[in-house]
């Protein structure tokens, strides 16, 4: 048969230290050895030794090389609608322009890149587009 432990309150009842070693010890915050108030790191010394895979991401990426966000001409058609101009121009910085949708009127677009789709619909529209 199992035997059963008593409950560790029961166990320790008229000890002075109720098994936390040094009397100090179990006191809440303390005894964290000279780590001030930082507590433990666990185990880190061996996770940068011998397990590396388990620190960062997965994968890798380019250095310096940066994702750009993307607009489609509808999106670009939408904006220009209200315009009184007759050629009038946008300055998207960071963004790739993508062919989706149609543009109603001329426009010069300035962007870091663009669709090859994209520059025949802006050409076939009377309108530029000038890579930043």
């Amino acid at each position: 048969m199992v035997q059963r432990r008593s409950k560790k309150n029961r166990r320790n009842l008229g000890r002075r230290t109720w098994a936390a070693g040094n009397k100090k010890n179990n006191r809440g915050a303390g005894s964290r050895g000279g780590t001030g108030r930082a507590g433990r790191k666990h185990k880190w010394t061996r996770i940068v030794k011998y397990e590396k895979e388990r620190i960062g991401k997965p994968g890798f990426t380019r250095w310096g090389a940066s994702k750009l966000d993307a607009i489609n001409l509808d999106l670009i058609s939408q904006k220009i609608e209200n315009s009184k101009e007759q050629k009038p121009s946008i300055e998207l910085k960071g963004y790739k322009v993508l062919s989706d949708g149609l543009l109603t009127k001329p426009v010069s677009i300035k962007a870091n890149a663009f669709s090859k789709k994209a520059i025949e619909k802006i050409k076939k529209a009377g309108g530029e587009a000038i890579t930043i």
